[in-house]
């Protein structure tokens, strides 16, 4: 694959593996969460995000689709039946009420972007973070991208929902310093429900993965009244110790992804939770630590 999708390219961050760091985010996801922070990322390809609040209805979008994908709604702009989402829509906006999600990116480009950030990297032990969606959607890329950024001496760390050929992970194993592997809901009727598919892969794929050299971090979104109660806790525990793994970390969950639903082609709904804090994840972590977990959480 000669490029990638990307939707986004955060500097500093600061939970996304040791020191500071640069999280690049993939476009494209196997599952489709109820509390996803993201929606955006979802569909592997560019879209159009239209935000309702900008627009003047000034309709010069309309004069040069040649889609015929603008409509007049009251609180949409696109047909996305009709939407190829060539960005001609949005490069009219003056308003930038109308924008492309999503942009092709090189490994060359994406690389010498990156490398803007080596001097934070060596400072802090930080380096560069895959994120999405789901860096795996885009494996082709990453082993081309992921040896020619090695070569920099840069740490990588791999964001996953465990949702991957094994194939496809074990060419990449050798450019990875760090994975962080997350376990939402171990119970696979619940995990379907919630996030689309079953779960048997990603366990599956997590034991095989526990039985190599890598470094392996397994990470929990703490879902309020989802995967939160005793039960879930003590499955998630007993499956990490079964796989020789003594830690977890703990995402609180928050709901400001929800304010991005109405702008994306999505069939994700607001769940309509409050967002939590680190105090409130203080029972969850006493669970794990009772069943011989440690789980760390974060701020």
């Amino acid at each position: 694959m000669g490029s990638a999708i990307i939707f986004d390219i955060q500097r500093f961050s600061l939970h996304d593996g040791p020191g500071i760091r640069t999280t690049v985010f993939f476009k494209g996801c196997p599952l489709n969460c109820a509390w996803c922070q993201n929606p955006e990322s979802w569909s592997a390809g560019p879209e159009i995000a239209f935000y309702n609040h900008l627009c003047r209805q000034c309709f010069t979008c309309r004069t040069v689709c040649e889609d015929q994908a603008i409509v007049v709604k009251a609180d949409r702009r696109v047909d996305y039946t009709r939407c190829s989402s060539c960005g001609k829509c949005a490069e009219a906006c003056v308003d930038n009420a109308l924008r492309v999600v999503g942009h092709a990116w090189t490994a060359d480009e994406l690389i010498a972007e990156l490398l803007k950030d080596s001097d934070y990297f060596q400072e802090s032990g930080g380096g560069v973070t895959l994120s999405g969606g789901e860096p795996m959607v885009q494996a082709g890329f990453l082993e081309s991208f992921l040896p020619a950024l090695k070569r920099h001496r840069v740490h990588v760390n791999l964001e996953t929902c465990g949702l991957f050929s094994w194939r496809h992970l074990e060419n990449l194993l050798p450019y990875l310093d760090l994975v962080y592997y997350d376990l939402k809901i171990m119970e696979p009727e619940q995990h379907s429900r919630f996030t689309g598919v079953g779960n048997r892969p990603i366990l599956s794929n997590f034991t095989r993965l526990s039985k190599t050299s890598a470094a392996l971090q397994a990470r929990m979104p703490v879902i309020p009244d989802i995967n939160d109660g005793e039960l879930n806790i003590r499955n998630t525990a007993d499956f990490l110790r079964e796989n020789r793994q003594a830690t977890i970390h703990l995402l609180p969950y928050h709901n400001m992804g929800e304010a991005k639903i109405p702008r994306m082609h999505t069939t994700q709904k607001p769940l309509n939770l409050q967002s939590q804090t680190a105090g409130d994840l203080q029972r969850v972590q006493a669970l794990f630590a009772g069943h011989g977990v440690e789980a760390t959480i974060y701020d």
